[in-house]
């Protein structure tokens, strides 16, 4: 026998826990309600249990009873069988269950099983990499850690997909949606108004936070990373090209300890201002967020540091203008156009959503009146900017540019929230429109307010 034939023997595989996992099925069809989530058709090994998974998962999206005359009916439908020879076969299925309590024990055992053999196989594609020298060194690790982690989150199926077998899955959802009372798989904001239009940033969603020097986009995008960690318990990721850690926390302790800013940087600090501070401080410190401020950092080894942390709920990155690309073109706009789709498809690989800020052409300034609103048009470098991007938020304050005409005397509003517009530009899911919010300068810090909804688009 060949060394091909024989590894094909050792691939991991246990026949007995596939024939009890779709066995307990038959006897007990409840049984798939709290193991369907666990297994997919490509989990099992034969073909003859995969078709039998396939067809399982058919009928359960079709609310049909299954058991082993209704199965097999489905199998002869779908796949020609034989009625006798399957019945046959079910029957031994259902015989072969020692224990239906013991479901999900024998799906994990399947689970694992495929975990393996696609381990196995990641494996040679990295050894053949290696050998080959085809890539840059870096490129190759890249490849490497990016497989094994795909496996470790279930990111790796590579082959097509039946709507019925992502329809398990957008079912299973739906439940779960409607059993928590809408309760959301992505993340909201924060800021009531503005969830209201967005819903959620969902996985996988890419959003562009764009706006002139000073407007706030940070404080804003800050904002958002500290309602996140307290709200889902996750881990929130900000990569700070711009400010050094001391500086973007800084930034945040006046924002939740409502400290004036200016105070903070001189250290003119009141006995309130102190016990804000303290309180803030033991607050945040329970909070899973984590800063990097290495400038001039790539998409790739974001996403290499990004692989090592547990239960990540949020990336944000301020800003996109200062991140270098990985190849090197001399022209911008190709630049900005990699690493725009470069943080797409690391939104979509780590299942959540990417924040990140963005400046906008100087053209806004000028426009006469109103039309200093910036537009899609605006966004600086790259149309690939709004192609990639799943929502993408505008700020603008009439005061910013009241205070660069000089028409505004300095610390005018004495500490008042300003008005502030964030501009729902773009939302792949929804409407877009207009949403009222305040800003106080004097903490950097967006706040909602009572009657926040400007005007609402299609």
């Amino acid at each position: 026998m060949d060394s091909q034939g024989s590894l094909m023997k050792q691939l991991p595989v246990s026949i007995e826990a596939e024939q009890a996992v779709l066995g307990s099925i038959i006897i007990k069809p409840d049984t798939f309600d709290t193991i369907g989530g666990m297994l997919t058709v490509e989990d099992f090994y034969l073909e003859d249990h995969k078709s039998i998974y396939r067809a399982i998962i058919s009928m359960y999206s079709e609310s049909k009873t299954i058991d082993t005359v209704t199965l097999v009916n489905t199998l002869t439908e779908q796949r020609g069988k034989d009625k006798e020879s399957g019945i046959q076969y079910l029957s031994l299925l259902a015989e072969s269950v020692p224990s239906v309590a013991n479901a999900r024990d024998y799906a994990r055992i399947v689970r694992e099983k495929s975990i393996l053999r696609r381990l196995i196989g990641v494996c040679d594609e990295i050894n053949r990499d290696a050998y080959e020298e085809s890539a840059p060194v870096r490129t190759i690790l890249d490849s490497a850690e990016q497989k094994i982690f795909d496996i470790a989150n279930g990111n790796d199926t590579k082959e097509l997909r039946h709507i019925r077998d992502i329809l398990q899955n957008v079912y299973q959802n739906l439940e779960f949606l409607s059993e928590s009372k809408g309760a959301v798989t992505g993340a909201k904001t924060g800021f009531s108004g503005l969830d209201r239009t967005l819903v959620q940033m969902g996985k996988g969603d890419l959003v562009i936070v764009g706006a002139r020097p000073g407007m706030g986009k940070t404080s804003f995008a800050m904002n958002i990373a500290v309602n996140v960690a307290k709200s889902t318990g996750k881990a929130v990721c900000i990569f700070s090209l711009e400010m050094s850690g001391e500086q973007l926390v800084t930034r945040i302790l006046s924002s939740e300890a409502l400290v004036d800013s200016y105070s903070l940087r001189t250290g003119q600090l009141k006995s309130e201002d102190w016990s804000n501070i303290a309180s803030v401080t033991q607050s945040l410190s329970g909070c899973d967020i984590y800063i990097d401020d290495t400038s001039q950092i790539t998409a790739t080894e974001m996403k290499a540091k990004l692989r090592r942390v547990q239960n990540l709920g949020l990336v944000v990155i301020d800003y996109l203008g200062l991140m270098q690309p990985t190849t090197s073109s001399d022209n911008r706009a190709q630049q900005v156009g990699e690493i725009s789709r470069n943080l797409k498809m690391m939104a979509k690989d780590f299942g959540i959503p990417i924040i990140c800020c963005a400046q906008l052409n100087r053209g806004t300034e000028s426009r006469p009146g109103q039309g200093k609103k910036p537009t899609l048009a605006d966004l600086r470098d790259s149309g690939s900017i709004e192609q990639d991007a799943d929502i993408v938020l505008f700020l603008y304050r009439d005061e910013y540019y009241k205070d660069i005409a000089g028409s505004a005397a300095d610390g005018e509003d004495g500490g008042n929230p300003n008005t502030a517009e964030v501009i729902i530009a773009k939302n792949r899911h929804g409407s877009v429109g207009n949403v009222r919010m305040g800003w106080i300068g004097q903490f950097t810090k967006f706040r909602t307010l009572e009657e926040d909804a400007v005007g609402h688009g299609n």
